[in-house]
């Protein structure tokens, strides 16, 4: 269980918001995400991301973890510059929990053949704390987050947002352009990337407003299964 409660009205009001919003078009939102913005929008909102994110999974989120917030380790080699440069590309900015694969041009130029979302749920730990350390306004994956990251979105304010599984070579043709990499050492699917999209689709799952998709779906299906167990009917 994530520990959110689910709100009174159930998880019909969600998959009626959902089944509405299917017909409305999606809203345009541009990175950097000012707090008026991440405010207006709700669960079940389809947005379409244009600008710059960064992609971070495990090796990412503990090392930032470690040297930068925890301080359970000193920054050594480049770590400081690296820290610099993502404080700047994460304030207002948007994580992708994805791990790439990427080519290399002859030119040296990097492209990004498959972009599919990471489970978001292994970032747990870490979410929080690094949304609030460095301002981000959006976190990007599948399968939801738990109650740390949801008080995290209320506190920034920031947004968790549900890409598309499966569908890794289409969200790449979003991917414009590779801008750079960090700690490439961490490996290809670890490394902080740095691309700019464009109309990069997400539907928001968790808002500013501490509801979560997640966490209700998770709540009824516990209750459905409560009630199977016991005999009763829902």
């Amino acid at each position: 269980m994530l520990g959110v409660s689910p709100p009174p009205d159930g998880l019909e009001r969600w998959t009626s918001r959902l089944r509405v919003k299917r017909e409305i078009a999606m809203k345009k939102v541009q990175i950097p995400i000012s707090d008026e913005v991440v405010r207006s929008l709700e669960v079940g909102d389809p947005i379409a991301l244009s600008g710059v994110m960064v992609t971070a999974r495990d090796a990412a989120h503990k090392w930032l973890m470690d040297t930068f917030i925890t301080h359970k380790r000193e920054p050594q080699g480049d770590d400081l510059e690296v820290y610099e440069a993502l404080k700047k590309l994460l304030n207002g900015g948007v994580i992708y929990h994805c791990g790439p694969v990427v080519t290399r041009s002859e030119d040296g130029e990097y492209h990004f053949v498959a972009a599919g979302p990471t489970t978001s749920i292994r970032e747990e730990p870490y979410q929080g704390d690094i949304m609030r350390h460095f301002n981000v306004k959006g976190v990007i994956g599948k399968g939801g987050m738990g109650a740390k990251t949801l008080q995290a979105c209320q506190d920034v304010p920031g947004l968790y947002l549900h890409a598309v599984g499966g569908a890794a070579s289409w969200i790449a043709q979003t991917v414009k352009r590779v801008l750079g990499v960090y700690k490439l050492e961490f490996g290809v699917p670890e490394a902080f990337w740095v691309i700019e999209v464009e109309d990069f689709p997400v539907v928001v799952t968790m808002d500013a407003n501490g509801n979560s998709l997640h966490a209700e779906i998770e709540a009824r299906s516990a209750k459905v299964l409560e009630d199977l167990l016991t005999g009763e009917k829902s």
